[in-house]
């Protein structure tokens, strides 16, 4: 347990608890010789080793050093001890952009410069071949200066996760700020999706709430596919014709990124006003807040009784992005192991159930998320029981875990070699710490 005061590698300082996740906390830090302020997230190996999602954080790291640029977040450093995994980061002391919108919209001069940051943001990542897929307010984070960062890598995708076709493939995003052809699940550009959360911001920082809500999800994607949403009274003209553009169902003729920046309201201001005075243009209009509670978004409480949904968040802070210390033992080693799949839970339950029929398992438990297996024969160490744990990341995308709670664990891993892995082929899209082909 990290205590504030205490000294990291004999170089930074922590300092309060700014948030946690579930399998991670941020706390303030500071550079002994510089002085500097940082936020350093603490990742629990043990818990990075019983969820077992590696590349998305070394995908994260090489993105931040591919997109060094004013309005994204920094990755300093990576440092590891035996237990944990420690990222230093360059902190945001005026929190989340949510919170500012959560307490009313915003006038247009201020969103107009939020809006500003985040096309240039996102405009260098394209540049960059990288793709966020999971712009949201939450996402967004402000200096001291109030200028804007985006932040949280965790979903985003490189040009080398395109399939043949030259799409990306995997769903995934916030429900109401993801564009409608991720949904159709028919593959997307992932530039023209990113716009298109871009626009669902800026109507939110405009109007104070969603452009497309509904407690029903699937009618909410429902609007999301056909764009049905209604402009406040007090949307100029100008906006209600760039967002028509910006939320255009159909990803072939949405607005591009360049045409955006040429657009007349977007540029109103740009020229004239240098990159260090934004702050001060918000101090004028009030907006600046330095919440100290408000800095670091926490997650969800996951639950276990279902198929567990993570968000990016937690995705991230599962992951470790490097074998350090000696942290990780041979695949053929393992007792657990972890697969995603983009199928239902549904699905892999019964693909499961099919599995243990022809082995002889018997199933002994099963719930929505999870299952567990058990021999009818006794072993030399006892009966062998196989725990399956499905985590929900999103409606269709799933991590799946595999691990043996009794018996002999030669025996495990010989079935889990030669029958289980080459019977679950059709529903894996990737087995966890190999080659991925997308995601």
């Amino acid at each position: 347990m990290e205590k504030k005061g205490s000294i990291l590698m004999g170089k930074y300082e922590l300092g309060r608890l700014l948030g946690q996740g579930t399998f991670a906390k941020v706390y303030y830090g500071r550079l002994l010789n510089t002085g500097q302020c940082v936020a350093i997230k603490v990742i629990d190996k043990e818990k990075v080793l019983k969820a077992g999602l590696i590349n998305q954080t070394k995908r994260e790291i090489s993105v931040m050093g591919l997109v060094r640029h004013k309005n994204v977040m920094q990755l300093y450093e990576v440092m590891a001890t035996k237990t944990k995994i420690y990222f230093v980061m360059e902190y945001a002391k005026g929190g989340e952009l949510f919170h500012k919108v959560a307490k009313g919209r915003l006038k247009e001069d201020i969103a107009r410069i939020y809006f500003q940051q985040l096309i240039t943001a996102v405009d260098f990542c394209h540049s960059r071949a990288v793709y966020h897929r999971d712009l949201k307010p939450e996402n967004l984070l402000l200096d001291e200066n109030g200028d804007l960062k985006v932040s949280d890598f965790g979903l985003s995708a490189l040009t080398e996760s395109k399939r043949q076709d030259g799409l990306l493939h995997t769903t995934c995003g916030t429900p109401a700020y993801v564009a409608p052809e991720v949904i159709r699940q028919k593959g997307y550009d992932g530039s023209k999706a990113d716009i298109w959360s871009c626009g669902v911001i800026l109507f939110v920082m405009l109007a104070g709430h969603l452009p497309f809500y509904d407690s029903n999800l699937m009618e909410m994607y429902r609007k999301i596919s056909k764009a049905e949403y209604k402009f406040p009274n007090w949307f100029p003209p100008e906006v209600r014709r760039l967002l028509s553009r910006i939320l255009d169902p159909n990803p072939y003729t949405r607005i591009s990124i360049a045409k955006i920046m040429q657009n007349s309201w977007f540029r109103k201001g740009l020229e004239s006003r240098q990159a260090g005075d934004v702050g001060k243009v918000l101090l004028v209009f009030g907006s600046i807040s330095g919440s100290p509670g408000n800095d670091i978004p926490t997650a969800t409480k996951l639950e276990v009784a279902k198929p567990t949904s993570l968000n990016a968040f937690d995705i991230i802070s599962l992951s470790t992005g490097f074998d350090l210390s000696g942290l990780f033992v041979s695949n053929d080693q393992k007792d657990e192991v972890q697969f995603m799949s983009t199928k239902p839970a549904s699905a892999i339950i019964s693909k499961l159930e099919d599995i243990a029929g022809n082995l002889k398992l018997e199933v002994k438990e099963k719930d929505q998320g999870f299952m567990r297996l058990e021999s009818s024969n006794e072993g030399i160490n006892g009966t062998l029981s196989i725990n399956v744990e499905i985590f929900e990341i999103t409606s269709s995308f799933h991590l799946v875990e595999v691990k043996k709670s009794s018996g002999d664990s030669v025996d495990y891993q010989k079935m889990l070699k030669q029958d289980i892995r080459p019977a679950l082929r059709e529903i894996v899209w990737a087995w966890q710490g190999e080659q991925q082909q997308d995601y």
